[in-house]
């Protein structure tokens, strides 16, 4: 079986990958070859593997890559909502141009690829004729407020249509924010969610930008990639229509976030995190959903992290044992 990831190289696609070949198949065929395109080359510990093949540029240049024939696909490679805010050319070429590339030339290999879009809660928004439910549900419809939620809409319109066709098996998936991530923040108007939690504990002050009572469905890396996998496992019966599906996530106030920090790392970490209003990326965050339901991922066995602390601890445990969480992410706590 040979399966692509686009977005490979970043947290959660280079996370995918390693669950990929620790499980060795999927949907009960072996994985002989995994191919990582991305902006940039792979992490080393999954080059090492044989299994493995890395394409390292821009994905517009790598159309004779997507030719190739692949029998299944996770399609993660997405510029973020911060930087689709920032520069709208952008955001156009790396996320709606590079997924229209893609799956024309999957349709050119001949081969019908399974193929699993990481779309985002991003695509609901609050519209004067289309008022946003307190809890957005797979059926709710969908009305982005951002340019990054925009492009994620389209391409999942796009996957249906290429999937009504016949020329995937596609299926779409809506992450909630993931976290915490590790490393340093990065453009996502979203990347305050982890920061909040992953500074402190690495010993250093930071600034929530948005006020304690902001609302917003979170999910762990762990339980994001198990989500993916189990979408792209499902029959095309259980998955239940070529429209997308709320992944599983819990709908936490930034409060709730802090007051879980200080239960597993003590008040001193909590106290590392102060407020002060951005007023652009409250904006950008305030057009968000406050949270989701998630009946059709449930159908499919699917659950949301048992709690807020366990995410925490899920991290802190990452930052043991797990390749790209840097050494220092723990100091906090010495």
């Amino acid at each position: 079986m040979r399966i692509l990831i686009t977005g490979g190289a970043g947290f959660l696609g280079a996370r995918l990958a390693r669950e990929i070949l620790k499980k060795g198949q999927l949907s009960g065929q072996t994985v002989t070859e995994l191919v990582i395109a991305d902006l940039f080359p792979a992490p080393a510990d999954l080059l090492a593997d044989p299994r493995v093949k890395g394409h390292a540029g821009p994905m517009l240049e790598q159309g004779d890559l997507f030719k190739s024939g692949f029998d299944g696909v996770f399609h993660l490679a997405s510029a973020v909502s911060g930087e689709c805010e920032l520069d709208f050319d952008l955001g156009l070429r790396s996320n709606v141009d590079s997924s229209r590339l893609l799956l024309d030339s999957i349709r050119a290999s001949g081969k019908v690829s399974r193929l699993v879009f990481a779309s985002s809660v991003a695509v609901f928004g609050p519209d004067a004729a289309n008022p946003m439910p307190a809890l957005v549900a797979d059926t709710t419809l969908p009305t982005p407020q951002t340019s990054y939620g925009t492009h994620k809409l389209m391409i999942e319109y796009m996957v249906a249509d290429y999937t009504r066709k016949g020329y995937i098996d596609g299926r779409a998936a809506r992450l909630m924010t993931v976290a915490v991530r590790p490393g340093k923040p990065n453009g996502a108007a979203s990347s305050f969610f982890s920061g909040i939690i992953r500074e402190p504990l690495a010993g250093t002050p930071t600034i929530c930008p948005v006020d304690a009572h902001v609302s917003h469905p979170i999910s762990s890396p762990g339980n994001t990639v198990h989500g993916l996998i189990t979408v792209f496992e499902a029959s095309r019966e259980a998955f239940g229509g070529r429209m997308a599906l709320n992944l599983p996530g819990l709908n936490v106030k930034v409060s709730d976030m802090l007051a879980a920090l200080e239960k597993v790392a003590g008040p001193a970490v909590r106290a590392r995190v102060t407020f002060e209003k951005d007023e652009r990326i409250a904006a950008i965050v305030d057009n968000w959903a406050k949270g989701c339901t998630f009946d059709r991922a449930h159908a499919l066995g699917l659950r949301a992290d048992a709690s807020y602390e366990a995410i925490i601890a899920q991290y802190i445990e990452d930052c043991k044992t797990r390749p790209g969480y840097p050494a220092e992410a723990l100091n906090g706590l010495k």
